[in-house]
């Protein structure tokens, strides 16, 4: 019995991903991506993640197998999808940093209970002001990263000008990364299955990461 060619796997992906690949295969996929980017801000545990993989993993396999003849070319563009992410991840930063800028005094006071907050708040607010808001990319790929940051910047009352040039470069890194997982995963492994666990595992890590560069560093003690 023939193995199945790449092309004939893109298919079985496509259909194999049921009513999700009945959504990619659909002009809504770029809303149902903004929804997600945009929303979890507020809620992290949103999938929007895997769901800009699995629309690029389609893109992968439908290129391919478009290619051949096999399937129509209703798949996602990825550029397209790419700048969706992209947009959605800054306006949902800047919901939530006009948010905590006018949060009032009961939100600055339940920051100034948790420690790990002020020194996160100060350390933002340091990187923001020498313009090195490296902080804010390396955030966006840490889980909740992204909500925390966006909520010191706006209880800090930092300059918009300050913080919106460091959102938009992290939400397109993120969003270029996330699709550039997907798209080139499929394209390697054959736009299967393994190709969107690979990736996932991929963006997961870079998640894990960002969280190890963004713990508190200790305090140096001074020698008696």
């Amino acid at each position: 019995m023939a193995r199945p060619t790449g092309e004939e796997r893109g298919v079985v992906v496509l259909e194999g991903l049921g009513s999700i690949g009945a959504l990619v295969s659909s002009p809504w996929i770029y809303v149902v991506v903004a929804v997600s980017v945009l929303l979890d801000i507020f809620l992290p545990v949103l999938p929007s993640g895997v769901l800009v993989i699995t629309a690029a993993t389609a893109a992968a396999a439908g290129s391919g197998a478009a290619a051949a003849g096999r399937v129509p070319q209703d798949v996602p563009d990825i550029l397209v999808l790419t700048l969706c992410a992209a947009t959605a991840s800054v306006l949902g930063d800047l919901a939530v940093y006009r948010l905590a800028w006018r949060g009032g005094p009961r939100l600055d006071r339940a920051i100034a209970r948790s420690r790990r907050l002020v020194t996160a708040q100060e350390r933002l607010g340091g990187a923001l002001a020498r313009g090195g808001g490296a902080l804010v990319v390396v955030a966006r790929f840490a889980p909740a990263g992204r909500s925390v940051v966006s909520l010191l910047a706006g209880t800090a009352h930092r300059r918009v000008r300050e913080f919106l040039p460091w959102s938009a470069l992290a939400g397109l890194a993120w969003a270029a990364y996330s699709v550039a997982l997907g798209y080139f995963g499929g394209q390697w492994l054959g736009a299967t299955w393994l190709a969107t666990g690979v990736s996932l595992a991929a963006l997961f890590g870079a998640g894990a990461g960002a969280a190890f560069l963004m713990r508190p560093r200790p305090r140096a003690t001074k020698a008696s």
